[in-house]
């Protein structure tokens, strides 16, 4: 739902109203499959937008990993000139900064390895912001590409076509080319938080185009 806001700035002129109600919330979401939000050892963030920070208070225990230089445009007055909101963050959140190196994955020019085993990568994926990151989960010849932003739906990346807010359309076009690339190359289940359809892809291991 979209709702007329009372802000003067430009990306706070019309604001979602997110309506979730507590048991909906990522920490009693996890209770009820049996995991406790301090058994979550480690949290990464695609960006620090305001409708991807909501769930941050669960985890005063976790190390929460962020790309540097999103963590960098995010933060203090700056940040929420640019539309950034940090003094909604925790007062304990001191997230750990993730810079990606020189090491592709696919069409991903720059990666880094999250697990000893190097089957959670992050991958750049610059575009909605410009250090807007992508996190890729290997289970066995499947692929789960967790997308944050980088489009609305998997419709509009197998297209091409741009959405929503972008740092630079060129930058984001040439993301979305090679989040297209990485899935025809290999079995992917696309994931964009925002995609209706994530569930049901999710559930029934659909892959990207299928």
């Amino acid at each position: 739902m979209l709702e007329s806001g009372k802000s003067l700035h430009p990306y706070l002129r019309w604001e979602v109203a997110f309506r979730i109600d507590r048991e909906q919330e990522i920490g009693p979401q996890l209770r009820s499959l049996g995991i406790a939000p301090r058994d979550v050892k480690r949290v990464v963030l695609t960006h620090l937008h305001m409708d991807h920070d909501g769930g941050l208070a669960h985890f005063p225990d976790s190390e929460i990993l962020v790309a540097a230089g999103e963590l960098r445009t995010a933060s203090g007055t700056l940040g929420r000139l640019r539309g950034y909101l940090p003094h909604r963050w925790p007062t304990w959140f001191d997230p750990k900064p993730l810079s990606l190196a020189a090491e592709s994955l696919g069409p991903f020019a720059a990666s880094r390895q999250l697990t000893q085993a190097g089957d959670v990568v992050a991958v750049a994926t610059p575009g909605h912001t410009a250090d807007h990151i992508s996190i890729v989960v290997q289970d066995g010849e499947i692929n789960y590409f967790l997308a944050g932003d980088t489009s609305y739906n998997e419709e509009l990346m197998l297209a091409g076509r741009l959405d929503g807010v972008s740092a630079d359309e060129q930058v984001t076009t040439a993301t979305l080319d090679a989040i297209r690339r990485f899935t025809q190359s290999r079995p992917t289940v696309y994931l964009p938080t925002h995609d209706p359809g994530c569930a049901n892809r999710l559930v029934n291991r659909l892959t990207a185009g299928a």
